[in-house]
């Protein structure tokens, strides 16, 4: 086979094949203006113009020589106007559309005075050197809630479409990302709002630095409700999603200066601005990491090659990307079919999946990411229908629907076209008859795979001609294994419990896969019955369930779209921890499992219930085959025996009574069941999902955590089955929880060997609890301390008795500390051995969190007037995790339950409610009107919680009326604005809507109205944040 050396050939490739610094670093430069300039001056070095603008009339100015001198054309002075006005200052569009013009629609038809229509272009995606690069520092924005310095900007064409917030070295750049939030909170949309243009963002302390896209701030920003827009859909994006850049063998360039020798040259940032962007139909600007370019670039230069040399239809032609699972093939797929269809030699890209959800599925990602630019099929019929229409340029579909055109059409003019065959999970479908069908059938074909997981010559069956992925599809493109992918923080590692439940348990390595004897010992009625217990036990533990809280985007209209009939309508919702997946041996496993658990969970109170759900289907081998592939075939349920589809019927039944629906087994309502099963599971409406081999293989939901083994996996199907918990979601969930009923050890550390390394077990699965309890050293040398070190520090720096702490050092050095036991609390609060070793009781841990909420207010009032280089530049608050230890209004008013029935006398649960409110930042708020509800109780029988009902709702209509009063305002859209923000869950600011219920007033009187406007939004902020989530609001 010949071997071609593709990216070091290629002078265009966006992404360094090997980078080795061999200048001056980051770290060489202590301050931040040295940092600053260091980098600007790297910037010239590479062509960048450097600029000084200190005003927008100046960068309104540059914009229009930038776009003139882009076009060839010279706006007359009313023309620039009318442009300016309608295209890039139009106040009707924010940072979504403004992310559309520049993705999809950077050229604009612009009538101009002579009567005829020209193009005008923002940004030239097609000859990407035609732009013009320039640089500016310390652009100063008057016109925000707040006067703000910006640190770096990089205009293409004269906007501003990338930002680079510095920080001095020491300090964390999670507060570069903080800075950028409150950027956007308080000036990027001030004036003509340009700002708003930026569609990357970099942050740097000089030794790390990260990027990130516009909507993953953005979307950060809105979840924690500090800014909302007209587009109402929220994700759980947060500093998690910011991305390290790389060179193409995935070694991490974190210095500022080399990542500006490498993300900042000039090709490779304008080809991430213009082809490894996407923006999606859900508003939200994706940008691609390192090893996605690289994979869709290596693909897409050695389909060129083939073209050139004529090695198409050869295995010469294609090859695999090995990229492990959870790491994004999807968009990696999409992005390589999108521009291999833009060559004009190619005629069509095939995108071939192995099941008929998975065909779904994608289908939905791809719309997802350009509605319309692929074409599903629902039969082989018009998958004919797809292959001879000349404009059905992407085509997604299955082996079974590919194979069956194929031998019914061996001779069809579509066979002779230049068809590119991309194969989703190729360890899977590689061994079927289909490759064979397509080397035999088509002529001009280039055939590539991806998968987690290859077949490699130690762990390849022995049965047929093609036993390694390599044999299938050719040279390996690309590997980004999962020890690169956890080492990013693009996945989470696993913690594993092994849970014994016989005897006498042997490896299972020694054990045929099929022996019946074994099966009946691990069917034994005890055995479930006890399996089934630890689950019900350790659920919410495990998953956090009544624990944990955090911000979701949630579908509300599952049954429509499942059907096909409507768009997806999301909102954004408060969900209680986590679900899980129960993978079991085989049908009559599922069948016994299912049973003990209607059967045990009648004896528990209906709070510790689980919604479970169960799905199985026919499939030739329930266990894993030879080489540990799972068998997965879900599209048969007819071939299931009479006993099995019966017992199916009865538990989708038990579903259907559950969500309202009416599935059954029947072939096209059994697709459904499993479409709306895997919606609600990724919606966490189920606790639990029993299954014997479906969705343990592509199934990707963000609010899954744990997965319950009671079945023997080995190499693929372990991987892969692990994978499904171990997706990044935000700070709370911080690994993917496995626990196994069997022993699996040394399945699972050959499993992590084989795909990763041989050391790969120490980063990708967690340490021991001692470990993290105590304190343990690191294979570099390095010691961590344990939470028993870290809270014994903690109580000897500052004990409570010495509350609050005055000194702003101090104070940072608590803040710290504090932070470390947050987070270090946070891991091991699914370790069974951390209950009664927590150390700090309930009592004191609230008083701590209360001093820390007191630090981050009073930070968050006084940082605007700290000079920009402040001690306090290098404070993170973990604000997520502080969230998840805090209580709720019905722990509060369950403790003022207990103060009524006291007859109003017990005063210590009158403390233990303070103490509690304190603890609580979501509660502050919420301060005086407990208090003031408590002073209005009385020794009567009445219920406490709809006496609270009846006073907020009184409160609530009393102080909108004041409020209405007091400001002027006009009470019919005040009460509009307000409704709709409590039914939103959000306070929008930002636009027309506060003008719309202000009192009529000059709009050219100075900046009285826009003080008083100011002035308003917080008094609407602080009646908001009052009555949030309480008295029915």
């Amino acid at each position: 086979m010949t071997h071609y050396e593709i990216i070091s050939k290629n002078t265009d490739s966006t992404v360094v094949a090997k980078y080795e610094s061999d200048g001056k670093r980051a770290k060489q430069y202590e301050s931040e203006a040295a940092l600053e300039r260091a980098f600007i001056e790297q910037l010239e070095k590479q062509a960048y113009e450097y600029i000084t603008i200190h005003s927008e009339s100046e960068m309104v100015n540059n914009l229009r020589k930038q776009l003139e001198r882009l076009n060839h054309y010279q706006f007359a002075d009313d023309e620039w106007k009318r442009f300016f006005a309608e295209i890039v200052a139009n106040p009707n569009e924010g940072i979504a559309e403004k992310s559309n013009r520049i993705q999809n629609d950077p050229i604009i038809p612009f009538k101009t005075n002579a009567g005829n229509t020209i193009n005008i272009a923002l940004i030239n995606k097609k000859h990407i050197h035609e732009n013009h690069l320039q640089v500016l520092n310390q652009y100063e924005e008057e016109g925000g809630a707040h006067a703000t310095r910006y640190d770096v900007t990089i205009l293409v064409n004269g906007l501003p479409l990338v930002h680079v917030e510095l920080k001095r070295r020491g300090v964390n750049i999670r507060e570069a990302f903080n800075q950028i939030n409150r950027y956007q909170r308080d000036s990027f949309w001030a004036g003509s709002a340009l700002y708003e243009f930026v569609q990357l963002f970099v942050i740097s302390n000089g030794t790390i630095t990260k990027y990130y896209s516009n909507t993953t701030r953005f979307n950060h920003v809105r979840e924690f409700g500090k800014m909302q827009r007209k587009n109402k859909s929220k994700t759980s994006n947060s500093f998690e999603f910011t991305s390290y850049w790389a060179d193409a063998q995935n070694n991490t360039i974190l210095d500022l200066m080399d990542f500006t020798r490498t993300f900042f040259t000039k090709g490779t940032l304008l080809n991430i601005l213009t082809k490894y962007c996407i923006f999606t139909t859900e508003k939200l600007l994706l940008v691609m990491r390192p090893y996605q370019i690289v994979a869709t670039e290596r693909i897409l230069q050695r389909i060129e090659i083939s073209h050139n040399r004529r090695t198409y239809g050869k295995i010469e032609g294609g090859g695999y990307i090995w990229h492990t699972t959870g790491s994004g093939k999807t968009l990696t797929s999409f992005k390589t079919a999108q521009l291999a269809t833009g060559l004009d030699y190619i005629d069509k890209v095939l995108f071939v999946v192995d099941r008929k959800d998975l065909d779904y599925q994608t289908m939905r990602e791809y719309d997802r990411f350009e509605k319309g630019a692929a074409n599903s099929n629902t039969s082989t019929a018009i998958l004919t229908k797809q292959m001879e229409k000349e404009d059905a340029r992407i085509i997604i579909t299955t082996i079974q629907k590919l194979s069956i055109f194929i031998k019914r059409n061996p001779q069809h003019p579509a066979l002779q076209k230049r068809i590119v065959l991309i194969f989703d999970e190729c360890h899977r479908s590689q061994f079927g008859e289909l490759h064979t069908l397509i080397t035999k059938h088509f002529k001009k074909y280039n055939i590539f795979g991806f998968t987690g997981t290859p077949i490699f010559a130690q762990n390849a069956g022995t049965s047929g001609a093609l036993r390694t992925t390599q044999q299938a599809f050719g040279d390996q493109l690309h590997t980004y294994t999962i020890v690169d992918a956890i080492g990013d923080r693009n996945v989470l590692p696993f913690k594993v419990d092994y849970i014994k439940t016989i005897d006498k348990e042997q490896n299972i390595l020694d054990k045929p896969v099929q022996d019946i004897d074994r099966e009946a010992v691990y069917l034994a009625p005890k055995r479930v019955k006890n399996v089934t217990k630890y689950i019900l036990d350790h659920f919410d533990h495990k998953t956090y369930r009544g624990s944990k809280s955090y911000a979701y985007s949630k579908v509300m209209n599952i049954s429509e779209v499942v059907s096909d009939k409507v768009e997806e309508v999301k909102k954004k919702v408060a969900l209680h921890g986590f679900n899980s997946i129960f993978c079991v041996t085989s049908i009559e496993a599922a069948k016994l499992y299912y049973m003990e658990f209607q059967k045990q969970m009648e004896a528990l109170t209906p709070d510790r219930r689980l919604k479970i759900a169960l799905i199985y289907s026919y499939g030739a081998n329930e266990e894993e085959i030879e080489d540990g592939l799972i068998d997965e075939n879900n599209e048969n349920t007819d071939r299931l025996d009479q006993q099995s589809r019966e017992f199916l019927e009865a538990a989708i039944t038990d579903y259907n009574a559950y969500f309202g629906t009416s599935y059954d087994t029947s072939a096209d309502k059994f697709q459904n069941y499993y479409k709306d099963v895997s919606m609600r599971m990724k919606n966490r409406e189920l606790d639990l999902l029993l299954v014997v081999n479906m969705f343990l293989t592509g199934f990707d939901a963000t609010t899954l955590n744990t997965l319950w083994v009671d079945k023997n996996l080995r190499v693929h199907g372990l991987i892969q089955a692990f994978s499904r918990t171990n997706r990044i979601l935000n700070s709370v969930k911080q690994y993917g929880n496995i626990v196994c009923f069997r022993n699996l050890q040394a399945a699972t550390e050959e499993a992590i060997a084989l795909f990763g390394d041989k050391d790969a077990g120490g980063i990708c699965i967690l340490r021991s609890f001692l470990e993290y309890y105590q304190g343990y050293t690191d294979r570099k040398g390095r010691y961590h301390m344990g939470y028993s070190e870290i809270v014994e520090q903690l109580q000897t720096q500052f004990p409570l008795s010495e509350m609050p702490i005055v000194s702003e050092e101090q104070q940072k050095q608590f803040i710290k500390l504090f932070g470390e036991v947050l987070r270090c609390k946070n891991l091991l609060s699914t370790f069974d051995e951390f209950e009664g070793l927590e150390i700090l009781s309930e009592f004191d841990m609230q008083d701590y969190t209360s001093h820390y909420n007191d630090l981050y207010e009073e930070w968050k009032l006084n940082r605007e007037a700290l000079p920009k280089e402040s001690i306090l530049d290098d404070i993170v608050f973990e604000v997520e995790l502080i969230k998840q230890i805090e209580v709720n209004i019905d722990y509060i008013l369950l403790l003022v339950k207990k103060f009524h029935d006291s007859h109003c006398q017990d005063k210590e649960i009158l403390t233990s409610i303070r103490k509690a409110m304190a603890s609580s930042l979501e509660l502050r708020s919420k301060r005086e009107l407990v208090e003031n509800f408590i002073h209005t109780l009385n020794d009567s029988d009445d219920d406490v919680y709809l006496q609270w009902v009846a006073f907020v709702q009184a409160e609530r209509e009393k102080q909108l009326v004041q409020l209405v009063n007091d400001e002027r305002l006009n009470e019919e859209k005040t009460r509009a604005f307000i409704d709709n923000a409590f039914a939103i869950g959000a306070l929008k600011t930002s636009g027309t809507d506060i003008d719309g219920i202000m009192p009529p007033m000059s709009r050219f009187g100075g900046s009285n109205r826009e003080e008083k406007k100011k002035t308003l939004i917080e008094k609407l902020k602080a009646f908001f944040e009052r009555f949030q989530g309480i008295g029915g609001a």
